[in-house]
């Protein structure tokens, strides 16, 4: 029976289905509120749970929150699920909520999503599944906020030191998979939780496996030991034979990213806004995503995410117009002997964006205008160049939220030393907007509020929005049930099947 039993457990191990995905650096802590690399927190993400998540169509739902209502704008109640357990088989409760929330603003806990809670002025349990917050003032980032994930009180109640604790190395979430064991620098591997709250995921494991090299990522693909992997542009265009495409399915989705030239609005060349208007005239967008991209991107309109609740749609694209950009030159006072003149400043480190500053100038070329690059070490760019405000202007790229806060970037208080708002940008209106937005629940209010803020930035030109690039992936046709979406396909992974 013993030998039964033993073969048994080997057949199910053998059998057992295996989703194969790469990382190409190893995580720090696999604790969801000190996960501050891209590893840590993607690893995580399989974990832990939050109250709150994205929906596949990036709007807020529920997570291990069952319901939730704003009783006023500044209290909001929410009810979590009763039949949630933790890895460990323990049941989840309302301690745990408050244990997380009390760490996070814990002073002896460095973590980087401390700001998230600072309109908080209170979080209490009603009852054990029920939590009361708090905010100071109306705050339209009030669901967002609890997205974290969530930890466990009763292992950690005791601990002296989170940041040190082995728990960050062992961790015990609520999430679809468990961790089977993490080693720095190895593979990792996660098996499906069978006793999750949304149903068993249907594939058995996960493996990471540890590519540090993303030409070894590449070459994994191509030899199928990965089931998902990204490609980029030239890979996608040049080098992937017919047995490949038989293999893999390829798809693609805007990044959640942009590139722009920033102005220093503080220098005389950049405050008249027909300057500003002739630069953006004179240079063709779409030819630099075809050249940089092979087509795999799109024209940036401006600030925030296309297929957001943010997004304008009004705003069209600026076609390039070299004879419109001269006349604006000629009025603000420059023509062929008195040329308008520049300097681009960018870092090492990153192809695609040089080649950009190269384009750009030669494109600017054709409307008289001189464009002079520098490249310079990313440290020395940010420590002598954007953090001192010592340009004339930059070329650089933002990632975008799904929920975006346009404070830190567009609001005038933000062009202080030490705020993102490097270039200047000072506009009363877009500021009344932004505080106008801060302090709204609710979202359809919110996207009209900043479709507005997006117009406005987008007609005053304190950047010239470039590219969003596409993400690209590769993905085993033996995967079934993968579903695109404006997120992305992990959304509903638990779902998955391979089938062979």
């Amino acid at each position: 029976m013993k030998l039964l039993t033993f073969y048994l457990l080997i057949f199910a191990y053998l059998s057992a289905s295996t989703l194969n995905l790469s990382m190409s650096s190893s995580p720090s802590r696999l604790n969801p509120i000190l996960a501050n690399d891209s590893a840590s927190s993607e690893i995580s993400d399989w974990l832990f749970n939050g109250l709150f998540k994205y929906d596949k169509n990036g709007n807020p739902t529920v997570d291990l929150a069952k319901s939730y209502k704003f009783e006023t704008p500044t209290k909001l109640i929410v009810k979590l699920k009763e039949d949630v357990l933790w890895h460990d088989k323990e049941k989840f409760t309302a301690k745990d909520v408050i244990f997380t929330y009390e760490k996070i603003i814990d002073p002896k806990v460095f973590n980087s999503i401390k700001s998230n809670f600072q309109e908080v002025q209170s979080v209490k349990a009603l009852d054990d599944y029920t939590i009361e917050v708090i905010y100071k003032q109306p705050y339209f980032k009030a669901l967002e906020t609890w997205m974290v994930g969530i930890l466990p009180y009763h292992l950690l109640k005791d601990e002296k030191d989170l940041m040190t604790s082995s728990f960050n190395k062992n961790p015990i979430g609520t999430g679809s998979y468990k961790l089977k064991e993490f080693k720095q620098g190895q593979d990792i591997e996660l098996i499906a939780n069978d006793k999750y709250f949304e149903g068993k995921p249907k594939i058995d494991k996960i493996l990471y496996k540890f590519l540090p090299d993303p030409n070894t990522s590449f070459l994994y693909l191509k030899q199928k030991k990965l089931d998902l992997g990204g490609l980029d542009p030239i890979q996608v265009d040049r080098q992937l034979d017919d047995n490949f495409k038989h293999n893999y399915t390829i798809m693609q989705k805007p990044s959640f990213s942009f590139s722009y030239l920033g102005f220093n609005l503080k220098n005389e060349k950049f405050k008249d806004i027909r300057i500003r208007q002739a630069l953006s005239l004179a240079i063709n967008r779409q030819e630099l995503v075809d050249i940089l991209f092979f087509g795999y991107g799109k024209v940036c309109n401006g600030p925030f995410l296309p297929n957001s609740f943010a997004y304008n749609e009004e705003i069209k694209t600026i076609t390039q117009d070299i004879t419109k950009a001269k006349e604006l030159l000629k009025e603000a006072g420059y023509d062929e002997n008195h040329p308008f003149s520049f300097e681009v400043v960018t870092n090492t480190g990153n192809d695609i964006r040089i080649n950009a500053a190269l384009i750009l100038q030669y494109q600017l070329q054709k409307a008289g205008i001189k464009m002079n690059i520098r490249v310079m070490e990313w440290q020395a760019f940010l420590n002598t160049v954007v953090h001192p405000r010592n340009f004339e202007a930059v070329l650089l790229g933002w990632s975008m939220a799904l929920m975006p806060d346009a404070s830190p970037i567009w609001h005038s208080s933000s062009s202080k030393l030490g705020g993102f708002n490097f270039v200047s940008y000072a506009n009363p209106e877009v500021d009344n907007l932004i505080e106008k937005g801060n302090n709204t629940v609710n979202r359809e209010e919110l996207g009209k509020i900043y479709k507005d803020i997006f117009k406005i930035i987008s007609d005053d030109l304190p950047y010239l929005f470039l590219y969003i690039p596409d993400s690209v992936s590769a993905i085993n046709k033996n995967i079934k049930n993968i579903e695109p979406s404006f997120v992305g396909i992990m959304h509903n992974q638990k779902d998955w099947e391979i089938q062979e």
